[in-house]
């Protein structure tokens, strides 16, 4: 079986964390690192959760609705909803 990286994505519960560098080599979006913080600050992306000083990362969950939202606008604007 392969086994791939978005495939530990997949098995994440909604309440695991993810980190940036994570979400870019598991290619969850299309963004780099500078997208996705300028997206954050827009409020077009889900915005991180501080752990500590020095680690910052996004819930799992969190993730996955703002995928969702993006398949689901997507294809309502092509008409397949």
């Amino acid at each position: 079986m392969l086994h791939t990286k978005s495939t530990h994505f997949d098995g994440l519960p909604d309440s695991a964390f993810i980190r940036l560098n994570q979400m870019i080599d598991t290619r969850l979006t299309p963004f780099s690192a500078s997208t996705i913080w300028r997206k954050v600050k827009r409020g077009e992306f889900p915005p991180p959760t501080k752990l500590s000083d020095n680690i910052t990362a996004w819930q799992v969950g969190d993730i996955r609705r703002w995928q969702s939202k993006c398949l689901t606008t997507q294809n309502s604007s092509r008409g397949d909803v």
